[in-house]
């Protein structure tokens, strides 16, 4: 597995990850929209690791070079 993430992009995908479990456990998402914490998983590994599996059949890449 090849880095494809860029710096900011991890951030904002672990903002954005944070942000959405937060906004769960804080009551303030109705139980229908618990379907985010899937996509907000998701944000939280991709940040993590850096690799987008999305990003490579794309040939994506916000890596500066």
């Amino acid at each position: 597995m090849q880095v494809n993430e860029g710096t900011i992009d991890r951030i904002v995908r672990a903002i954005l990850g944070i942000l959405i479990i937060a906004l769960f456990l804080t009551g303030r998402l109705p139980g229908y929209w618990a379907l985010l914490l899937i996509f907000s998983g998701t944000f939280l590994m991709t940040a993590v690791t850096g690799y987008c599996p999305l990003y490579a059949p794309l040939g994506i890449s916000t890596v500066k070079k």
